[in-house]
Order: structure tokens, then sequence, then C-alpha cells
């Protein structure tokens, strides 16, 4: 059991958290529990680490926007939000706040093991595109151990927003495309009114502002985003 990928279900609805924790439980990962904010806070800020939290939107007392807001930026553990049908403001709320993703409930727990998978695949295990170190217009990415610069300075990334950085890094000056990104970000299709790429590149822009570098990734309207080469 020590060497399972460890996750901590965040839900009101125990029930639900007993269901999705025996499904998690099957695909073989160990599981932990908290049926409110506060006692999500409190597991969180004691050993042993989890390496995913999925967290639930609309919780009495903390909700799981409050729990966020206060997790971010000290703590990067990757975050899967759970959300209502149709809260497509709360969806962009948590992915501003530092989500990885989300999944609408009731959710198929196929589609969540697929989810959780795929962000542990590019958080522990970064194989996946060159693992030497990238450097464009004074940003520096090093893909093996998920370390990013501007100008010297450290960024508090995401998972996600490192492997948009890394993705449009890996191609300066050339067009990426949505569909392109959320594929190789998300490990998912891009669906209809899916603003997740656009809420991480809003981001990367704030946190490289920041830290001096201003306009670098360039949006080409309608189709995707550019990060712009050194002159």
């Amino acid at each position: 059991m020590e060497n399972l990928p460890l996750i901590l279900l965040v839900d009101d609805d125990q029930e639900l958290c007993d269901l999705i924790g025996e499904y998690l439980t099957a695909e073989g990962f160990a599981v932990d529990k908290a049926h409110s904010g506060q006692s999500a806070l409190t597991r969180l800020a004691s050993p042993p680490e989890c390496q995913l939290i999925v967290l639930d939107i609309m919780m009495p007392g903390l909700s799981g926007l409050d729990v966020l807001q206060r997790l971010r930026p000290s703590n990067s553990t990757p975050v899967i939000m759970l959300t209502g049908r149709g809260d497509d403001i709360d969806r962009i709320l948590g992915l501003e706040m530092g989500a990885d993703d989300y999944l609408a409930k009731p959710c198929n727990p196929r589609e969540l093991v697929a989810r959780v998978r795929a962000i542990l695949r590019r958080t522990q295990n970064p194989i996946s595109g060159d693992q030497h170190l990238l450097d464009v217009a004074g940003i520096q990415l090093s893909p093996a151990d998920m370390q990013a610069k501007a100008l010297g300075t450290p960024l508090q990334l995401t998972g996600a927003e490192f492997n948009t950085l890394k993705v449009l890094m890996q191609h300066p000056g050339q067009t990426q495309t949505k569909a392109f990104l959320t594929e190789q970000v998300l490990h998912r299709p891009l669906t209809a009114y899916d603003r997740s790429i656009d809420v991480h590149v809003s981001r990367i822009r704030q946190k490289l502002a920041n830290a001096g570098i201003h306009d670098i990734i360039r949006s080409v309207r309608g189709v995707g985003y550019q990060l712009l080469s050194a002159d």
C-alpha cells in the first residue's frame, strides 16, 4: 500500500465519497477522505502527502473554492474540481484559482479515474517529449524536475500550467491550437465551451508578468496561442 498513489476525496456527501473511494481503490489507488473543507485543510497539513485531490465545490462552511484559495500558491498538489452540471462560473473560478481540471457531477467513475491517471502521469512521470532545459525569451523550464523560472525568478506553476507552457516553449513562434493543447496537457479532447486552456494560459501570463515578462504569449483568435520567440 505504501507505493500506491494517495488520492484525497473531499466531499460532504459521504455515500458518494465511499462509492468513488471503492472504485479508486479497485483501480489501484490509496484513498483518504474528508467531508468538509476544514477537515480537508487539516488533513493536508499532516503527512503523508497525497498525490492528488478530488475536491467538491459545493460544501457547507468552507466551500471547495475556499479550500483551493487557501491551498494555492503554497501547495501545488494537483486538484480536480467536482462541479454541478451547468456551473460554468464555478468551473472558471476553480481553474483561475489553480485547479488542474474539473468534472461535472454526477461524474462517471471511469472518467474520473482516466483524469486522475492523466494528471499523475504528467506530474509524477514527465517523460513525454524532450527533457532538456528549455530556454526561450528569458523563460527557463526544466521538464525533468518540473521547475520553471522567468528572468531568474522561480515560477509557482500548477502541473497543467507547467505543461501548457512547456508545449508552447517547445514550438516558439508557432501557433498551437486549443484542441492540440487540450490533448497534450489535459489528455482529453477539446469540447464545446471548454475554457480550461484559456484559463491556464491567463494564469501563466499573470505569473510571467509578475516576474517581469509581458506580452510573450499571443492569442490567435479562433485558433489558439503562440509563444513569441525573442527578437
